[in-house]
């Protein structure tokens, strides 16, 4: 007779760090994996049904969902593996987690072995150490916390365009990519083959650059696009006009747009003054991040300009103009799914954490 899973419950808070961890790109798989398992076990879902929706043994499933039933979220970590236990001083073990922010005056960060030297102790007790408390020196993250006054009702007006997007309208997310570069590699690589990867020489030759202007709806995230050799307000009202021609006359446009000045420029504003369908909605300053339009600019840098070689700029112009004809035929859509009140709490804490006055600076 087979056994019945044992059916698994969620309290709001753990059903929102379960889909935190699977939404972080910092998370293991496997942690990624257990998550997954939670989640669609609250949901009614059998062993089986879990195990072939995830491509993992039904075994599995089935240690997971035991182990949280039994022990809740910390069922999901990794159990103390057995062997001799770690026998360092003291004195040593502190060193070792304490010092680590502190690099010498002439380094910027440890390292496992100067670390192990520094602490007398061996490199392998250093790297256990640093796993078991999380101590990560070689990570960087980069941050830029905006010190717009008005961060937070700029912040609600943009995920408010993104949650609730306004009845016969359209929400474009606005953007210039300035400075694609046309490179030149100098000598033709080897492709992609098994056993050994795609290779590119290290120098090129720089024939020229142009600028991208972009506008990714959010409702079905076609793009409507203009290049141009630079990016002064003069582009970027040719580019507005571009926008006016190219989407319904009937329907009111909402474009999402950093502070970069030339958006803001007299004639920029005299031009909207007399183009009422157009209503400006602005990031707050350095927070480019809420803009969707970013999203894609990566996707167009990995896909097409970082590993490509073109002549002239007229070829990068090209290539770019045929991606995006073929992706406009295949949109992918961008949708805005963090929870804005977590996401504003945590920006919040950090300010202060940096001493960034919530109000101003």
């Amino acid at each position: 007779m087979p056994r019945i899973a044992p059916p698994v419950s969620l309290a709001p808070e753990q059903a929102n760090q379960l889909r935190r961890t699977v939404r972080a790109s910092s998370s293991s798989a496997s942690s990624v994996t257990r998550c997954r398992i939670i989640l669609l076990a609250s949901g009614g879902e059998t062993n089986q049904a879990i195990a072939d929706a995830l491509e993992i043994p039904e075994q599995t499933v089935s240690k997971w969902r035991r182990r949280f039933v039994k022990l809740g979220m910390a069922g999901l970590q990794d159990s103390q593996r057995s062997g001799r236990p770690m026998r360092l001083a003291a004195e040593s073990i502190n060193t070792v987690l304490t010092e680590v922010t502190k690099p010498p005056a002439s380094r910027t960060q440890w390292s496992i072995r100067s670390m192990a030297r520094h602490a007398g102790v061996s490199k392998s007790h250093v790297q256990t150490l640093w796993s078991r408390n999380d101590i990560k020196p070689h990570v960087r993250r980069t941050f830029k916390l905006s010190r717009d006054p008005n961060f937070e009702p700029k912040f609600w007006d943009i995920i408010g365009l993104y949650l609730n997007p306004p009845q016969k309208a359209l929400v474009l997310c606005c953007d210039e990519k300035s400075q694609c570069q046309a490179l030149e590699r100098t000598q033709p690589g080897l492709p992609l083959g098994m056993g050994h990867v795609c290779t590119e020489t290290h120098d090129y030759i720089r024939h020229g650059t142009l600028t991208l202007f972009a506008a990714l709806s959010y409702l079905d995230g076609k793009v409507v696009s203009q290049a141009a050799a630079r990016h002064t307000h003069v582009e970027w009202l040719r580019f507005l006009k571009h926008i006016d021609r190219e989407c319904p006359g009937d329907v009111d446009l909402h474009l999402i747009v950093d502070n970069y000045a030339t958006h803001k420029h007299a004639e920029v504003r005299a031009w909207l003054a007399k183009h009422p369908r157009f209503h400006m909605h602005f990031t707050p300053t350095s927070s480019s991040w809420m803009n969707m339009v970013e999203r894609f600019f990566r996707d167009l840098t990995v896909d097409v300009v970082r590993h490509g070689s073109f002549t002239s700029v007229k070829e990068l112009g090209y290539a770019i103009t045929n991606y995006l004809a073929e992706r406009n035929l295949n949109p992918t859509r961008y949708e805005w799914q963090a929870d804005g009140a977590e996401t504003l709490a945590k920006i919040m804490r950090a300010r202060e954490k940096a001493g960034i006055l919530v109000q101003g600076t």
